[in-house]
């Protein structure tokens, strides 16, 4: 391809002008989340040397569906682009470990080549949107990324654009920590599961969220993952197949492409691509270095307790973490007063400990084997949003753990966005923790409210 862009992976976009120059969060072998998560479908020769021959690679945030270990070493001479994260810990790892790093400035168009170039933005969740004109055409690449005060200047960046391409996480839901059982050890039903029992419709969603951006086409994007550990893979039943997307999708604005598809912007013409589906994986824990009936020793419950009781903020929304590992139960006393909640975790050894050595601990959530139960009264929105993002988004990641480094976490962000988009950030923000936190995300009340809040700020 002379000029254009592919999609393909689970969240790879590969961008040509000549040649590839540009890729983005390139998993193309191995697997994530402690070996939880294997990408769905095959990626061919022809896009797998484009990723590896593009003369950039951009990394979104520090999901290893994104900026995967056992791809990384591929990119090792490769000009490697960051998002200006507070706290640069992806920064200073790579370039601790020898990668050739250049972080880009916040909202500001950078070259990549004669015709394309790239607007990044960091936000306070430690991910990133990345805008790519390509001669003309802007490809809007979402990822896992959740509005946090862009999404005015997102809007007004397609607007100035006559062919927009949104590409983003979307389907019923699985990409996130859905493996709660109650007190008795039965499994409670995740939103994944609650969507397709309810008939949502995927198309549906993403056209509406489309039109939102007002961007012109949709690229289903960041989806593209099945579950390969034994302890797992029931969650595949609960992902989001490639043909989902075209149920229910309805718009006179939007044209829906595949979710892996060849764009030539010399010719707007486009092709699908048609990678084939690996073959089912199911693999034992031990294979990545978990035995459920090993048990924490000293040194690993100390450790466990420095980590939790390092981060202060959860005081206020919980009493105490259990982790119940082999055939013994440890719990950390978070500093929680009358609260009467608590959380309790039920977890191979090996990966815990690597998770809290590694400060990784969103990757046990996400990976869909460890157990959670919560007790006491929490609300509809779980581990939203008084424990996830504390400890996995501002502590691990953006490295601000006491109050005093959380007020100078939020205070950068809040400067790069500006006053007026900060404060109706945090308005809109906090309407939807509270919306979520009292109404069940399969309620016909929350989807009124989610239609009404998409009728609203819909794009002209």
């Amino acid at each position: 391809m002379e000029l254009g862009f592919e999609t393909i992976g689970n969240a790879t976009l590969v961008v040509h002008d000549g040649g590839p120059v540009l890729a983005t969060d390139p998993w193309v072998q191995g697997s994530a989340y402690f070996g939880s998560w294997g990408l769905s479908h095959e990626i061919p020769a022809e896009q797998a040397d484009a990723v590896r021959s593009a003369g950039a690679v951009w990394f979104s945030h520090g999901h290893p569906d994104h900026l995967n270990p056992e791809s990384l070493p591929l990119f090792r001479d490769t000009r490697i682009l960051l998002p200006d994260h507070v706290g640069g810990r992806i920064a200073a790892d790579l370039t601790r470990d020898g990668y050739r790093v250049e972080v880009l400035p916040d909202q500001t168009w950078v070259r990549i080549s004669d015709r394309v170039r790239v607007l990044c933005i960091a936000d306070e969740g430690q991910d990133a949107v990345l805008l790519v004109d390509v001669d003309g055409r802007l490809v809007v690449n979402l990822n896992d990324a959740q509005d946090r005060g862009w999404g005015p200047l997102v809007k007004r960046v397609i607007r100035s654009f006559p062919r927009s391409f949104l590409l983003r996480l979307s389907g019923f839901g699985d990409a996130d920590m859905m493996n709660f059982v109650d007190v008795d050890g039965a499994r409670t039903p995740g939103l994944a599961q609650l969507r397709r029992e309810s008939g949502f419709e995927v198309g549906a969603d993403v056209a509406r969220m489309t039109e939102t951006f007002g961007a012109t086409h949709f690229v289903p994007f960041s989806s593209f993952h099945r579950y390969e550990r034994a302890d797992s893979a029931w969650a595949n039943e609960w992902t989001t197949p490639v043909d989902e997307y075209a149920r229910g999708f309805r718009s006179d604005r939007v044209e829906l492409l595949p979710a892996f598809v060849r764009f030539d912007c010399g010719t707007d013409e486009w092709e699908p691509i048609d990678p084939a589906p690996r073959p089912p994986l199911v693999r034992p824990p031990g294979d990545f270095g978990d035995d459920w009936s090993e048990s924490l020793d000293g040194d690993d419950v100390r450790a466990i307790t420095r980590y939790f009781t390092a981060i202060p903020r959860l005081a206020r929304s919980l009493d105490r973490i259990t982790f119940r590992v082999g055939d013994g139960e440890h719990a950390v006393d978070v500093g929680g007063r009358r609260t009467g909640r608590s959380i309790t975790f039920a977890v191979p050894r090996g990966s815990l400990m690597r998770a809290v050595e590694w400060e990784i601990f969103d990757d046990l959530l996400i990976g869909n084997f460890m157990q959670t139960t919560l007790r006491g009264r929490w609300p509809s929105s779980g581990l939203y949003p008084g424990f996830t993002p504390y400890v996995t988004k501002y502590a691990d990641n953006g490295r601000a753990r006491t109050d005093a480094e959380l007020r100078a976490y939020f205070a950068e962000y809040r400067r790069r966005l500006g006053l007026a988009a900060w404060l109706r950030s945090a308005v809109e923000t906090r309407a939807k923790d509270g919306v979520r936190a009292r109404v069940p995300a399969n309620s016909s009340v929350y989807r009124t409210a989610k239609r009404a809040y998409t009728r609203a700020t819909r794009a002209g």
